[in-house]
Parts: C-alpha cells; structure tokens; sequence
C-alpha cells in the first residue's frame, strides 16, 4: 500500500456511553462476537468466557495470524475456564451475579445441562438479560439441528434469489447470517436494557436464532409470492423492482455498479448516453417496462460504458448527476481517498502485525462516541485480574491447580 490508514492508539480509559455494563460472553464464533463486540466498542465490560483452548474464531488464521479475533475480540476480556467442570460452572454464576447482560451460543438445552438454565441465572439475579443465540432457535423441530449461518443462508431462501437464473444459487462470501443476527441482537439487547434501566422491569431471555432475521430482511417475499404465485428468480445484479440497475464491464477490465430506481434518474441515463428517443419508448418509457425489458437496457447501458475505461466513466456520469460508482476490491478499498479521509479504514497497534488494518467503531455517535480501549487478548489474559477478587486468593489458587482456571494452550 502506497497511502496509509490513518494510526489510531488506544485509550484504556476511555468512558464510553455503556460504561459499568458488564456482560459475561460464553458465545462462540461469530454473530456472538460481533454482537458484544458493538457492546464493547460502547464501554461496556465485556468478559469473554473461553475453554482453554480459546474461542473457535482464533482458529480462522491466516499466515498464522488470528486476523477474525484480532478484529472481533478487541475492547474485550479474557478468563479461560473449563467449563465441564462444577467449579467453572459455579465461576460463570458468581460472573453473571454482577453482570447485566449474558450471551451464549450454544445448542438449546446446553446451557440447562450445564446448570446455567436462564430461569437458574435469573434467581441470582433477576435483573440479567440473558442472550441465546442458535441456528433455529430454542423451540421447533430443528432447535437441535447444527446451527451453522450456511444451513441458514440456505434455508431462508437468500441463495435460491442469489446469483444468475443459468446457474447455481450463491451463497454469501462472508457470514451474512451471523451478522445479520448480530445487529438484530445488539439492538434487541438495547431495548431489553433499557427495561431495566428505565422502566424499572425485570430481565429477560431473548431467543436469537440466525434464521429470523435473515428471513426478515428478504422482505414481502411470501407476500409476493401470494400475489403471483411465482419464486423469484435469480437475476444476478439486476433488480426486479427498478431498471437499471446493474454492473457494467469498463474498457480496462474493471466494472462499474448503475442504479437509476426513479423516473427520473433512468430518463437522464438514456438522455446522457445520447439515446433520448427511449425516454419515449413503449419499451422503456415506465419503470415496469424497464425491468420487463432489461436485458435490452443493459445492453444498451453496457455497450456504452464498455467504450470507456473505469475513470472516464466516474467522471461522465458523475458530471451528469448519474448514480455510478466503482465496483471495488479490497486492494482499491485500502487505497481509496474517501475511505481513508473519512477514517472508515484505520490502524491500531498490533504485537505480531506492527499495525492492524481494521474498522473503527460503528456507528459514529457526536456526543457519547465509542472507543478503542484495548486489542484483542490472548486467552486467559484477565484470569488474575477478574477472578482473583471475585474468588479470593486461596479459591483462584486451587481452581488454577486443578485446571478450572487455565491458560491458553497452542493448537
């Protein structure tokens, strides 16, 4: 890289608008982590319960680096506990006694083997808003099923509309599921906490399965489907809700992404590229013509921009008042001056790494902002700090000697 992300420190003792919340996270993997993430990014204490050999995401290595850890176990802490142990067991509930918030992942019915039932957690503190993230949740047929957000990508129908009607559905390249459950979660947790808070209320169980809110933000699909009767095909970049829409190859190689939805915007494409007379065209002249027509459009739109390369299209579009933009990759990303003026892409200081490309607290608050506190911990770095005074030093002692208490151990 020739131009750099802006260096940011961090700030241990930064206050953020969550300060004095405290969650115990026995989540694994992803849409946990990135859920207590955002908690953590605010000020809360975030107490990462892992096994001894640490959360599975430290596993997504690349070169050797725990980049997916690095990045969503920042702000966080971490105690290591065997928890097929009663004495691990009994530390998790001496945590969540002072805890607001608890987050777990595991199969429905785990956490009731394990004596962690929310209606146990809830007699020592009434208060506790217990998180459970699954696949398909904690009731119905497949609440024992494997809850892996690929199932689910499947399942909710996202890939059968993803990808081009001549070939196989797609899945998503990255955990869309997860993260979808996540912020659904994140914003939930809000809610719930401000119950407590606010209104005075008790605490409460949320069941997070990675299904529903996939499903939710497919839209008025069932609704459509009742109206018509059709599955909606897939039609790769093309929408089927306003024309164009879609992403057009450039002279040199690279692909540049098209969107005119209104009337009016989609009239000034074909004005721009020197096809005026469609505006009136049966063909073209409403938005349901358009995407009746498409493929049409496109190759009207895309003999055009296939004339041009990537920069001299930014810029006849853009001075035309076209929404275009470039169709990036990672490398174009990094290297972008919106994205570095605007801090979207920052480096914080990393022991293996020197510096870690990675986001910055989202989203942007002007009064209360998040913070960046402290990297990613290695396993068991706050097993001293956090459990010694809650046990006492004789108690923390003999549960390290047992191996209750443990410390991360290579892979």
């Amino acid at each position: 890289m020739t131009k750099k992300p802006k260096k940011h420190s961090f700030t241990p003792s930064a206050r953020g608008p969550l300060s004095g919340v405290r969650v115990v996270d026995l989540s694994r993997l992803v849409a946990g982590n990135i859920l207590t993430l955002q908690l953590a990014d605010f000020g809360a204490e975030v107490i990462k319960i892992e096994p001894p050999e640490g959360d599975t995401l430290r596993s997504w290595r690349v070169r050797g680096i725990e980049t997916a850890w690095k990045v969503y176990g920042r702000n966080k802490k971490s105690v290591a506990l065997d928890l097929r142990s009663d004495a691990g067991r009994a530390v998790v509930r001496e945590l969540a006694r002072s805890a607001q918030i608890l987050v777990e992942s595991f199969r429905p019915g785990v956490l009731e083997d394990m004596g962690l039932a929310p209606t146990d957690l809830h007699v020592i503190n009434p208060k506790l808003i217990v998180v459970r993230i699954s696949g398909w949740g904690q009731d119905g047929r497949y609440r024992h099923k494997p809850g892996f957000g690929t199932l689910i990508e499947g399942y909710s129908g996202f890939a059968s509309m993803n990808g081009f009607g001549d070939r196989e559905p797609v899945l998503p390249p990255m955990y869309l599921a997860d993260a979808m459950a996540a912020l659904y979660g994140y914003g939930a947790v809000m809610v719930a906490l401000r119950e407590v808070e606010i209104n005075g209320g008790q605490g409460q169980t949320m069941d997070l399965p990675l299904f529903d809110p996939l499903f939710s933000v497919l839209g008025p699909q069932a609704a459509n489907y009742k109206l018509t009767g059709e599955v909606k095909a897939r039609t790769g970049s093309r929408s089927t809700n306003a024309a164009p829409r879609n992403v057009y190859q450039t002279k040199d190689g690279h692909w540049v992404c098209l969107s005119a939805s209104t009337q009016g915007m989609a009239e000034r494409v074909l004005v721009k590229i020197g096809r005026p007379e469609l505006v009136k065209d049966p063909r073209f002249a409403t938005n349901i013509e358009r995407v009746r027509n498409g493929l049409e459009l496109d190759r009207i739109i895309g003999g055009f921009i296939a004339e041009r390369d990537l920069g001299a299209n930014l810029k006849f579009f853009d001075e035309a008042g076209v929404t275009i933009g470039p169709v990036y990759d990672i490398a174009q990303i990094v290297q972008d001056d919106y994205v570095l003026e605007r801090e979207a892409l920052i480096e914080t200081p990393d022991a293996e790494m020197g510096e870690l490309p990675t986001h910055p607290v989202v989203p942007r608050l002007s009064g209360t902002p998040g913070a960046l506190r402290m990297a990613a911990p290695k396993v068991g770095e706050h097993n001293e700090a956090l459990l010694k005074p809650l046990l006492g030093d004789a108690e923390y002692d003999k549960l390290c000697q047992a191996g209750t208490i443990a410390w991360g151990k290579k892979k």
